[in-house]
């Protein structure tokens, strides 16, 4: 082989051998490149384990040495650094719980046999919330190009200010219960407070007379479906002074359903107790087929005729006069004001040798829209 024939192979195989080391960086570099987003990817995916420097953590440990001991200078620290711009306030008001606690206590409340559940939830930081309801239809008309326009009805809105109360609740435990580390204080405390505030707030959305408490949407007065004004609820009768009708028990369920407005049936809920229930569910329509269904799926809740039945036990039992029964559109029709935050203040003193804990948030409640609700009254007119 001549040496321009030798020159000419070292040269191909000089490039072929840089090829393949470029090849190489390339295929390398892509490698790493995967690495990093992979690393990535896992990180963020990955559940953080809770440290001491982590949003919450501080205010927990601090709140379970208040709860304890009554040891108040971590929560006074998280106040004056800064950390946490909600956390404390004064200790004649108490302190704001830690979020842990606080969520347990909206899950149960939202959870519960109340109007809550159903009801449309706002939270405000003001001591009220106002809305501006419009009860009346728009004008309207139809036009042509050159035609004149006549001048349509304006709407009338009325101002409806809901006031927020204190909702307090005061559970009480033995100091010698609370130095056991193997208590979980802040779980206990979770529990009691829910189900106070729950039993409470239930009872208030429904019969609630407004003075220190929401108003109840039963409180309102009641008047005849054909004469229902605005600021009234309008019922249907049973056809029975003080049970449902006997040959047509069931008519008047039908006529309640139909007495609310189209625009509301579709997120309509029945209201009623479980005496009320009971009763009920044992109605068939004129093919014999009941007009109650229970739920296939767990924890969703019973029908009838169609629409989902909330078992609230403060609705009041069947009798002369009673409106055992409502249904509409609590979402539009009944709304529920709170502020988000739930303080707690500790009593060493008033219950020796028990700890008492005083425990309050601020709620409201009333009625929105009076066409969105329907009462059935156990009278025969």
């Amino acid at each position: 082989m001549s040496h321009d024939g030798v020159g000419e192979v070292t040269e191909a195989l000089a490039g072929l051998v840089s090829d393949f080391k470029g090849f190489r960086q390339q295929i390398t570099q892509k490698m790493q490149q995967q690495d990093e987003r992979f690393n990535m990817t896992y990180k963020s995916h990955r559940p953080q384990l809770a440290t001491a420097d982590m949003p919450g953590v501080p205010h927990q440990k601090a709140m379970d040495a208040y709860l304890r001991s009554g040891d108040d200078d971590g929560l006074r620290a998280l106040a004056l650094d800064g950390k946490s711009m909600n956390t404390a306030v004064s200790a004649e008001g108490g302190y704001l719980v830690d979020p842990q606690t606080a969520d347990t206590v909206k899950s149960v409340l939202k959870s519960s046999a109340s109007i809550r559940s159903v009801a449309n939830v706002v939270n405000v930081e003001a001591t009220s919330y106002d809305v501006l309801v419009d009860h009346t239809e728009m004008g309207a008309g139809w036009a042509t190009e050159n035609g004149t326009i006549a001048e349509t009805a304006s709407p009338m809105f009325d101002r409806i200010s809901i006031p927020l109360h204190e909702l307090s609740a005061m559970p009480k435990a033995s100091q010698r219960l609370l130095d056991d580390a193997a208590f979980d204080i802040e779980g206990w405390l979770a529990t009691r407070i829910a189900d106070k505030f729950a039993t409470s707030e239930a009872a208030a959305f429904i019969e609630g007379d407004g003075v220190d408490k929401p108003t109840g949407f039963l409180t309102y007065g009641h008047v005849a479906e054909a004469n229902w004004t605005w600021g009234k609820l309008g019922y249907v009768a049973t056809g029975a002074a003080t049970d449902f009708d006997e040959d047509k028990a069931s008519d008047c369920i039908v006529d309640l359903v139909y007495a609310l407005g189209a625009k509301y049936r579709a997120n309509a809920t029945f209201v009623m107790n479980s005496k009320t229930a009971g009763a009920v569910r044992k109605m068939k329509d004129a093919d014999g087929r009941f007009l109650w269904t229970d739920s296939l799926a767990a924890g969703q809740p019973a029908q009838l005729m169609g629409y989902p039945v909330l078992i609230a036990e403060d609705m009041p039992d069947i009798g002369a006069g009673a409106t055992a029964v409502a249904f509409g559109d609590f979402r539009a029709g009944y709304t529920v004001a709170e502020r988000p935050d739930l303080r707690v203040l500790r009593d060493p003193f008033s219950a020796k040798p028990h700890v008492l804990f005083y425990a309050t948030k601020r709620v409201g409640g009333d009625v929105t829209d009076f066409a969105a609700i329907k009462l059935l009254k156990f009278t025969v007119a």
